[in-house]
């Protein structure tokens, strides 16, 4: 990946990646408008990769707002690189195209440029976001990625998504789908939770061996949402050892988490809806990080996770049993 030049990453089926996105998930108590407001200031600011997903129930607002900026002339559609992602109440193949033609439909947008698998596991299809039964558990229901993966295949066929990939996958997973008979397109990607207290070193190492590119959620860990994540665990900013490191280049520790990821071939996702953080997020691109500096966040690995989805932890498709 050269960060000097493009700021893109050539994918295994020949399209380009814009290596820094811009993140668009928010927790319930956001207003919707946010996203689309926070979208437009980043697309001023420079972003031109939007990681967004039809579970986030925003696409309208952030539909709306690249078609805005748009219409003004700021971008044009080619130059936007816009990744949705397959709901798990969708995973049946029968139900992946009009999964993705119901976030289609809310942006009004032709194709999306990536269209990932939101995460191995599926949950009971129907209307829902997250079905419960009586005693208020999600119903997961056991889908074999292997047959979503081939929907997803057609769906690219069809010109409806250019790229596709998966999210929250460990490698073996991966491996099911690479191994499986009549593979048509290996996944471009897997977006995984990635910072420097996951920093995901070994399933970085596989996905690199099989030409997928790994992209950071969570890379700088700051998302609180009590319905996903435990509100009592260490702040990431806060780190001692990146604050060091960020008063060192005159830099925000975000910027230092951010640089970090692109250093070591990462594809990373910044979200904010700050327009002072949006365009600070952008600024990693004109410094570098030493081999020292990298040698002391890659030391702060734990093994730390913010999203556990414990909610599927008896799943056979449970994607964080695995080491990596």
């Amino acid at each position: 990946m050269d960060l000097s030049c493009s700021h893109s990453v050539k994918l295994n089926d020949g399209h380009f990646m814009p290596v820094l996105g811009f993140g668009t998930f928010a927790s319930a108590d956001i207003p919707k408008s946010k996203a689309g407001e926070a979208t437009k200031v980043a697309i001023d600011a420079g972003f031109r990769h939007i990681d967004a997903a039809y579970f986030y129930e925003n696409e309208e607002e952030i539909g709306a707002a690249l078609r805005e900026k748009i219409a003004d002339g700021t971008v044009q559609r080619e130059d936007i690189f816009y990744t949705s992602k397959l709901w798990a109440t969708f995973l049946r193949p029968e139900l992946v195209r009009p999964g993705l033609e119901r976030s289609l439909k809310k942006l009004q947008l032709g194709y999306v440029d990536l269209f990932l698998i939101h995460m191995p596991l599926a949950l009971k299809p129907g209307e829902e976001l997250l079905p419960k039964d009586s005693n208020g558990d999600i119903i997961l229901d056991t889908v074999d990625i292997r047959d979503t993966w081939e929907a997803l295949e057609k769906c690219k066929d069809a010109g409806l998504t250019k790229s596709i990939g998966v999210s929250n996958f460990n490698h073996k997973q991966l491996e099911l789908i690479l191994n499986k008979p009549g593979l048509k397109y290996k996944p471009t990607c897997n977006q995984v939770e990635c910072h420097p207290y996951l920093n995901q070193s070994k399933l970085l190492e596989f996905c690199k061996s099989k030409d997928i590119v790994l992209v950071a959620y969570s890379a700088l860990a700051s998302h609180r949402d009590p319905n996903w994540i435990d509100p009592n665990i260490p702040r990431l900013l806060e780190e001692p050892i990146l604050n060091a490191i960020a008063k060192k280049h005159n830099r925000t520790p975000g910027q230092v988490a951010l640089r970090y990821q692109l250093q070591r071939g990462v594809v990373v996702l910044a979200k904010s809806f700050n327009e002072k953080r949006i365009k600070e997020n952008l600024q990693v691109f004109d410094f570098e990080l030493t081999p020292e500096d990298m040698k002391a966040i890659n030391g702060l690995d734990r093994n730390f996770r913010y999203s556990r989805l414990l909610f599927a932890v008896h799943h056979p498709y449970y994607p964080f049993s695995e080491e990596y």
